[in-house]
């Protein structure tokens, strides 16, 4: 070991006086004694029932995880780390932890534990024996078992006949590849770390995130259990087929019926067979344990004696002749002799093949044309690896449903087209053949090789044993199909080989006639294996389903996570064997293959994909011990799966890709939220910080500006949200889209009121998910509001992905208030705002805003555009038109014409510029004359002085501030009361369209109205008027008068946006601004106030 590679570890042993391990007693600070009464979970204990102490998801339990409270019962009584004593309040000690690691085992829920359970009364105080199966027992003959099978001795000759030794080679080759570099992706993500009980959904959700876990486990689930379907029908098919023909229930009388009346038989024994064999596992499945042994053996001895058959065929060939007729292959059944006429004594007669082409037993009967024009010929089935059968089979002989088995080479006088064949004894094929449907039907053959990480938790070394028995079974498979190929094609005749259920052999198995020393090894073996094969998928794919639902990423899945009170998963059999029974009644083999084919595909792809995700993001965690690997080979096998998905079959790859994708979209929508450290949420990490620091480069263009929004939010005492509306108005705005910041400060230092954060994070957080408002939450903690919500304004987003626009409610209370909950913090907030180039939504009577479930029937969404702003409040209107709560209200867009101004023009102007920006809505210009200032506005802004005054001169408490405050706004109110008729404004006041007379008469008004005579008189009427501020006059008389205009207009629109005004660049005016603002939108129920930002967010160009 290098010196880099040493690392020092201190024990400290500290001495536990065993009279206070009884009863212990703490003193603490105070002085005061708490009793320890919290008692530590065992690990052990939690592994084995871990629904009594957590979450249920045993894989998630570790030594370095929650489990610091073992340690509470510890006094650290020691000097040596007085200096830590507080972190080892939360954090064991190294020598502790260590004994945890060394004591630690994540033994596989599976099945030696709940038989255990079973047949001991007190498992629970049992000691459990750590697990020592080696790479040869634990991953090596699993993985072989699995992988050879029923398509190798009821398939494989028929392949290699079809698509002969070449297309075959490739065939197997494809496939092999594939299992060997998802095997290799497998092996690096299986040594990263334990895997425990789940396997490859267990690999694949950690490595993928819930989303794709859930997808490819349920695919994976699926998978299995058709193969058990699979399993069962070759089981079937072997019984019916080759060892009891006799037992078939329905005969087919017809020829033409014999494939459906096969297909009947198998359903009804497949079903039987199934209930069996699930109440075998229900039952108990040490009974399968026991008897894996046994269906191992069974399959090493059919591998050897077909070996073994080959040798002998080299020197002693078996002799199994085939009858054909021309060049025709004949079914030999219910006939002898393979010949037209046979002699017996010193007769010619005919013999039991003349009988089925020929109308009567004479030799002068009327016979099949084919039949008098052809010989019939002996070969031999299978010559021998000596002889030169093998050039024969090198090419493919593909063909259509029906076609007869023909021997190429041999002699054939046709006949004519309109021969029949029905009922002749010809040998024919049952289905379609082509390279792509022997894919799909191949492929399951070299699925198995998950089973050694399925067992992960029983080994002795995981780490070493999965990558090395993996490989090696994979690698000894592979050689095992592909010299079986090549010795088939070398061994066996070409039309024997086609000849699926060795019809022309007397209906023996063609492959169990090559092995020695009887065909019978290769049938009671494959029967054995198939059968055994069958059970461990039952026995496997329920584990697999209740691993998934007691993750409980799918909701309704849940209930299949429970079982008897061992764990047994007996919901979840329930479901396999049903969801098998599927398989078994469509009945046919070569149906049911591509169908697990494209499950397993998928699942190998992701697990390929899950490597190379996180080899390319170079996650901290990702260290695997198997160094053999790297990204582009899992790329490569990942590939190679998809391709090999849609060569199999394109509708069966589409139709699981949308399993697939539909299971995905549920568990994101509806599934729980799970946090395992995925490649994906990595993946979504890399591909964030890409994306902010190409936002970086520039500006947002104005095409695509949107609104991104910071929420200012108020908090009562308890932390929970004052004006809920206000995001709900967030959703209606954003509808998902772009950025949302929900934030709120809270008055204080963070370490006195960090839970106070916690709280109000939780609160903000639940209340956007019932609002549906998609965004971020972050509340802060700061001295004061006011400094809290410039860091907010100033702080908030990340990079390029900042807010552009921030929306707060109206401070209702800003007459009481002069603090930084008040007007000043309000119009300092509007300062900032404007200084970073943001634009600001202000909304009046917030709580009267419509809820997300509100429907508007119609009504208008009025705008009042006083100045341009950079198009904001016309974007406005059109964002909240596409949600449904606004969507039936027709937009109105009013602007304001001086007397100087062509209001026709402008409207036509108006409208063109509206028709550009692709906006429908009305347009109306409102002339406003200059008026005389009324004698409300002075009485209004005088009140307003004499307020701003009087708070700053009188030296008051708070609550007197607030009092005084209180009395002068009823006051004002009081003048309000006694100005309401300025509200009815004299239709002849307010003029749509401008004609030269008016503009003159108006003038002459104007000019009257402002004489050194009138103004006399007026301020003779209350002479404290003379000593206003005229500039506040001149804005309260603005603020009086275009409320007036708005509130005839727009009193009972459903909403009304208008232009802010900007506060003054003089703070001692800041209190006006409030009321200036107040005077502005009085009487509208619904009001949002919009600044600008300083840019162009709207524009006519594509």
């Amino acid at each position: 070991m290098s010196q880099s590679q040493r690392f020092l570890v201190t024990a400290v042993h500290s001495r536990i006086d065993e009279r206070e391990t009884d009863g212990m007693q703490n003193k603490d600070s105070n002085g005061t004694s708490a009793t320890q009464e919290e008692s530590s979970v065992p690990i052990l204990e939690y592994l084995r029932e871990p629904n009594r102490y957590g979450d249920g998801v045993p894989k998630e339990s570790s030594p370095f995880i929650n489990s610091t409270d073992i340690d509470k019962g510890i006094l650290y009584e020691g000097k040596n780390l007085a200096l830590f004593e507080e972190e080892m309040d939360r954090n064991p000690m190294v020598s502790s932890l260590l004994n945890r690691l060394a004591n630690y085992t994540n033994l596989t829920q599976g099945v030696r534990e709940h038989e255990e359970a079973e047949n001991s009364e007190e498992q629970k105080k049992k000691e459990v024996k750590a697990p020592r199966m080696g790479t040869f027992i634990g991953v090596y003959l699993p993985c072989l078992q699995n992988i050879l099978g029923v398509i190798l001795f009821l398939r494989l000759t028929w392949i290699v006949g079809t698509a002969g030794i070449f297309g075959s080679f490739w065939i197997v080759f494809m496939c092999c590849a594939c299992t060997l570099l998802t095997a290799i992706s497998m092996s690096a993500i299986a040594t990263n770390g334990v895997v425990p009980a789940g396997g490859s959904y267990y690999m694949i959700s950690r490595s993928l995130g819930p989303e794709f876990g859930g997808a490819v486990g349920l695919c994976f689930y699926l998978g299995t259990t058709f193969a058990g379907a699979m399993y069962i029908l070759g089981t079937i098919e072997i019984l019916l087929t080759y060892i009891v023909p006799s037992a078939a229930i329905f005969k087919a009388e017809d020829p033409n019926q014999e494939t459906q009346a096969m297909l009947n038989n198998m359903r009804v024994y497949g079903t039987c067979t199934i209930a069996l064999m699930a109440t075998v596992v229900f039952v108990g499945v040490k009974y399968v344990n026991k008897l894996a042994l046994v269906f191992l053996a069974c399959v090493i001895l059919s591998i050897f004696s077909i070996y073994a058959g080959v040798i002998k065929s080299g020197f002693s060939p078996p002799d199994f002749p085939l009858c054909l007729l021309g060049n025709r292959t004949l079914a030999w059944k219910d006939f002898d002799k393979c010949a037209k006429v046979v002699t017996e004594g010193n007769q010619t007669v005919t013999s039991q093949l003349w009988q089925f082409f020929c109308d009567g037993s004479s030799l002068n009967a009327t016979c099949n044309e084919y039949f008098k024009l052809n010989n019939v010929t002996k070969v031999q089935g299978i010559p021998g690896i000596a002889s030169k059968v093998i050039f024969d089979n090198i090419w493919s002989n593909y063909g259509p449903q029906g076609e007869m088995l023909e021997k190429p080479g041999l002699p054939s006088t046709p006949a004519s087209e309109d021969e029949t064949n029905v009922g002749l004894p010809y040998v024919f094929s049952d289905i379609a053949t082509y390279f792509t449907m022997l894919v799909g039907i191949y492929f399951p053959s070299v699925t198995g090789i998950m089973a050694g990480s399925n067992r992960s938790g029983d080994l002795k070394d995981a780490q070493k044993s999965i990558p090395t028995g993996t490989l090696l079974a994979i690698i000894t498979t592979s050689f095992i199909y592909l010299s079986c190929i090549i010795l088939f094609g070398a061994c066996i005749e070409g039309v024997l080989l086609r000849d699926k259920f060795g019809e022309s052999v007397n209906g023996n198995l063609v492959i169990g006639i090559l092995a020695w020393p009887s065909p019978w090894v290769i049938v009671i073996g494959s029967f054995f294996s198939t059968c055994g094969a069958g059970l461990q998928s039952l026995t496997g794919a329920p584990r697999l389903m209740q691993a998934i639902a007691r993750d409980g990423i799918v909701p309704f899945l849940q209930v299949f996570g429970h079982g008897k009170a061992n764990g047994e998963p007996t919901w979840a059999l329930l479901l396999t064997a049903g969801i098998c029974e599927i398989g078994i009644l469509i009945a046919s083999l070569d149906s049911v293959a591509p169908i697990l084919s494209m499950f397993f595909l998928m699942c190998y792809m992701f697990v390929n994909l899950a490597c190379a995700l996180q080899t390319l993001l170079r996650t901290p965690n990702w260290r695997p011990r198997f160094k053999y690997y790297h990204w582009t080979l899992s790329f490569l096998g990942m590939s190679l799966c998809l391709a090999l998905m849609f060569i199999c079959s394109w509708y069966y790859a589409l139709v699981a890709m949308l399993i697939a994708g539909c299971i995905y979209k549920y568990i994101e929508y509806r599934g729980a939220e799970k946090e395992w450290g995925d490649g994906i949420r990595g993946l979504s990490l890399n591909a964030a910080r890409y994306a902010l620091l190409r936002l970086e480069d520039g500006p947002t263009h104005t095409k695509n500006w949107r609104p991104q929004l910071l929420i200012l939010l108020n908090l009562d005492p308890e932390q929970n949200v004052k004006h809920p509306r206000l995001l709900s108005l967030t959703t209606q705005l954003k509808a998902g889209k772009g950025l949302t910041i929900v934030g709120s400060v809270l008055e204080g230092t963070f370490l006195e009121r960090h839970s106070e954060v916690q709280n109000a994070e939780q609160n903000v957080k639940a209340l956007m998910g019932v609002e549906k408002t998609k965004g971020f939450c972050h509340v802060v903690v700061s001295s004061n509001r006011r400094d809290g919500v410039s860091h907010l304004i100033q702080s908030s987003g990340l990079g390029g992905m900042k807010h552009n626009t921030v929306l707060v409610a109206w401070p209702e209370l800003w007459r009481q208030t002069d603090g930084p909950g008040g007007w000043k913090g309000f119009v300092d907030m509007v300062r900032e705002t404007t200084a970073a180039h943001q634009a600001l939504l202000v909304t009046k009577n917030i709580d009267k805003f419509p809820t997300n479930q509100e429907r508007f029937a119609g009504g208008t969404i009025d705008v009042w555009w006083i100045v341009h702003d950079g198009g904001l409040l016309m974007l406005l209107p059109f964002l909240l038109s596409q949600h449904k709560v606004w969507r039936k209200c027709k937009m109105r867009i009013f602007t304001v014409a001086q007397i100087d101004d062509n209001s026709i023009q402008m409207k036509k102007d108006l409208q063109l510029f509206l028709y550009q920006l692709r906006l429908d809505a009305e347009v109306e210009v409102v002339e406003m004359l200059d008026n005389d200032i009324s004698a409300f506005t002075y009485e209004r802004t005088l009140v307003m002085e004499q307020r701003s005054e009087m708070l700053k001169q009188m030296q008051l408490s708070r609550n007197e501030r607030e009092r005084e405050a209180q009395l002068i706004h009823d006051k004002n109110a009081a003048a309000h009361s006694s100005g309401t008729d300025r509200l009815t404004v004299p239709p002849e006041r307010v003029h749509m369209t401008w004609t030269k007379e008016k503009i003159i008469a108006e003038k002459n008004k104007s000019k009257e109205s402002v004489s050194p005579e009138g103004v006399r008189d007026i301020f003779n009427m209350k002479p404290e008027w003379g000593n206003l501020n005229q500039s506040n006059v001149r804005r309260m008389h603005t603020a009086v008068r275009l409320n007036e205009v708005v509130v005839n207009k727009s009193q009972d629109a459903r909403l009304v946006l208008l232009n802010m005004p900007g506060p003054p660049r003089n703070r001692q005016g800041d209190e006006n601004y409030m009321e200036f603002l107040e005077v502005l939108t009085e009487g509208l129920n619904r009001v949002l106030m919009v600044r600008g930002g300083g840019s162009e967010v709207i524009t006519i160009y594509s």
